[in-house]
């Protein structure tokens, strides 16, 4: 059996977190591809590495000093170091990172170091190899991984009994220079891994027993989700739940390995498993109908009005290529025999919402149009809410006992995801209403 383990910047933010590390990947030897993360918070007071090294490059390139930002980076490594007793020459390192700095504002080299440092201080504590991302994983000129190159360059270094450790987050060009990939890529580059190596289960390690129900922000101690799918995932990622990347799917999806998010700080809670169909899971432990829900706020409703709107040929075509035009992407646009509602991000639309408004009233001869700029929507996400009959109505009959109303809805026709818009003060409630009825 093949694994490939993936931990997070939480998971390496000391000595004391480099230790649990140790003890999850001695306990199994299928654990043998290791991608760590730069090291994160210890506490809410601290800062995450990758972070700081933005921030010095913020400095650099408006010429301010970064002395005390950089002493920070180098305290995080020397007391880890010191701490676990290694023999890693960190000045050396540090050096050429400074003089790197000195020649270029490269942005991605330095962000990259965070992830760099903390690989080879890894791979030293758990006496594995330490194998440079750079030298593995390979960009196209439009930023995705070349697979095939990535693949015959992984090919040439893991012919080796021992474990070995990747530095997670970026990878390089093809003339060699460093390129990152979006802010949670290590999550990416551990589903790579184990796209390529046709691994059994990529483990991905991190702070959480595994994905909530819901947000723990919002309600107290909600339940862990056993088992999940990979669209049910999507869906809730999509809405705003981050326990994972949500481009990290991709990899794993094309050859149905399943995923399992685990708690380094505590290894024996199985965690949640996501995985391309649970149907087996499903037949000795049925579901409930809600798998899951998430949401987010900071929705504005643009809605036209037309008389006989329906049945006018082009219209909604016309009035999509208004948002298109303003780069503006659209989340769902409801529609009725007179009206169409457009649903898009208050921060996307703010600086062009009057030329939009001119554009719907003046070009498209709309009667009238309104603008709601208080919307949270809500994501219910289940795959058994399809068998269950009345699902919606219930959801909807729920939110109506606790005199919540409605704005928007959207469903499609698998029934995999309903998702309800609600004026934006009312979202927490909704939210805690939803799981007492359904979850708890």
């Amino acid at each position: 059996m093949v694994k490939v383990v993936k931990f997070g910047g939480s998971s390496v933010a000391n000595a004391e977190q480099f230790k649990k590390v140790k003890s999850i990947v001695s306990a199994e030897k299928e654990r043998k591809y290791i991608v760590t993360s730069a090291c994160g918070k210890e506490n809410k007071e601290d800062y995450k590495i990758t972070d700081l090294l933005y921030i010095v490059h913020t400095h650099l390139k408006y010429k301010v000093s970064v002395d005390d930002i950089f002493d920070m980076i180098e305290n995080k490594y020397y007391g880890i170091k010191n701490d676990l007793g290694l023999k890693l020459d960190l000045k050396k390192e540090f050096d050429i990172i400074k003089e790197n700095m000195k020649e270029e504002e490269d942005v991605d080299y330095l962000v990259s170091r965070g992830e760099y440092l903390t690989a080879l201080m890894l791979a030293e504590y758990l006496d594995a190899e330490f194998v440079d991302a750079k030298d593995v994983f390979k960009f196209n000129f439009d930023k995705t991984i070349n697979m095939e190159k990535t693949n015959e360059a992984l090919q040439k270094v893991i012919n080796t009994d021992r474990k070995i450790v990747f530095p997670g987050f970026y990878g390089s060009m093809s003339d060699g220079k460093i390129r990152v990939m979006s802010r949670g890529g290590s999550d990416i580059t551990g589903s790579i891994l184990a796209n390529l190596l046709n691994a059994d289960l990529y483990e991905n390690w991190t702070d959480v027993s595994g994905i909530l129900v819901c947000d723990p922000r919002i309600v107290n101690d909600p339940h862990r989700i056993r088992t999940i799918t990979y669209n049910e995932l999507r869906e809730m990622s999509y809405m705003g739940a981050n326990v994972l990347h949500e481009d990290a799917v991709f990899p794993v999806v094309a050859k149905k390995i399943p995923i399992n998010i685990k708690n380094t700080n505590n290894p024996e809670n199985p965690g949640t498993m996501i995985m391309y169909s649970c149907e087996e899971v499903d037949k000795q432990t049925p579901p409930y109908p809600i798998t899951g829900f998430t949401g987010k706020k900071g929705f504005t409703v643009i809605t036209c009005i037309k008389n006989h709107i329906s049945s006018e040929v082009g219209f909604l075509r016309k009035v999509l290529s208004i948002f298109e035009k303003f780069n503006i992407s659209v989340e769902s646009c409801p529609t009725s025999i007179d009206s169409i509602s457009i649903v898009v991000e208050n921060n996307k639309v703010k600086k062009v919402l009057y030329e939009i408004l001119a554009e719907l009233k003046d070009d498209l001869k709309c009667d009238d149009v309104h603008v709601y700029e208080n919307l949270a929507l809500i994501a219910v996400v289940g795959r058994a809410m399809a068998n269950k009959k009345g699902m919606s109505g219930q959801i909807f009959a729920e939110l109506g006992a606790n005199d919540i109303n409605i704005k928007t809805i959207s469903q499609g026709s698998d029934e995999i995801c309903i998702v309800v818009g609600v004026d934006g003060s009312e979202f927490e409630k909704a939210i805690q209403c939803i799981y007492k009825k359904f979850i708890d």
